[in-house]
């Protein structure tokens, strides 16, 4: 089967009136000034269009994720294992709206080589927890099963309990006609907590990236095009080997810092969040 005949398959799968949603693609990660990411954002706003849900402000993001007492799947990443994957709960909106009916997604994202992939179900906040933290089978559509009894066993076989939470406000941007596939993203003011994982919780997060640093994403099915490979070698981007979880996971003393932890020294501590509820506090220096 060719490279467009898989791509169509899959796009044949996502419109189907399936309730489960997988994405295959390559994803690349730069770490920039927040000054630079806005002159980056005005130079692609001319060759994508806007996600729906990014208005002005974009939207915020926040995951809980599981892992092994001994932190496997963060090990796994650290070690750059050819096959790794990590369980998170997610959701998309502000996080103090949260209730127990609230959508949210349960995901598996895992490499497989050089190819990312994510499957996940929405569900009720409610189930999304007697699945994940209770070990429970949930009401579901047929077509979830296999996917539900994928993140079940992971949960029992590996004893895998919550271990840290990320959030942040992303910007997103999507391609279209030759760049229908693409898609770009910018992640700032993120920040995340070791404890309190219930997604409403009001409870006080950290900056775990200094908030003049933004994560920017490129995410494609096949390449990335040519006119986005030249924009960021003139602006001389360095690719980064980055994870929000493993970020996390060392910001908040869990693990050892790895080389690809990024060095807090420059946090800006007056920088409220969340009206006020998310307040940086000091992290030790790597």
């Amino acid at each position: 089967m060719s490279g467009s005949e898989v791509d169509g398959e899959l796009g044949h799968r996502l419109r189907a009136p399936s309730k489960l949603h997988a994405f295959n693609r390559y994803e690349i990660k730069y770490l920039v000034d927040a000054a630079e990411a806005a002159e980056l954002r005005q130079e692609i706003e001319q060759r994508l269009d806007r996600d729906r849900h990014s208005g002005d402000s974009g939207y915020g993001i926040w995951s809980v994720y599981y892992d092994t007492r001994q932190l496997r799947f963060y090990w796994e990443k650290i070690e750059g294992l050819k096959f790794r994957r990590k369980l998170r709960v997610r959701h998309y909106g502000d996080r103090f709206s949260v209730g127990l009916d609230t959508p949210v997604f349960v995901e598996i994202k895992q490499r497989v080589n050089r190819v990312t992939q994510k499957r996940r179900v929405r569900l009720p906040y409610a189930d999304a927890l007697r699945l994940c933290d209770g070990r429970q089978m949930v009401e579901h559509d047929p077509s979830q099963r296999a996917f539900l009894e994928e993140v079940l066993d992971l949960v029992l076989r590996l004893d895998l309990r919550a271990v840290a939470m990320t959030g942040y406000q992303r910007h997103a941007y999507v391609g279209r006609d030759a760049d229908v596939g693409l898609r770009v993203t910018f992640d700032h003011r993120i920040r995340g907590r070791d404890r309190d994982f219930h997604l409403g919780a009001d409870a006080e997060n950290r900056l775990i990236v200094p908030a003049r640093k933004v994560i920017v994403e490129v995410k494609a099915n096949e390449r990335v095009p040519y006119w986005l490979t030249d924009l960021t070698a003139k602006r001389n981007l360095q690719v980064v080997r980055v994870s929000k979880y493993c970020q996390s996971v060392e910001a908040h003393g869990l693990a050892p810092r790895s080389i690809f932890h990024i060095p807090d020294h420059d946090l800006d501590h007056n920088h409220d969040l969340d009206l006020g509820r998310d307040r940086p506090s000091v992290l030790s220096e790597a």
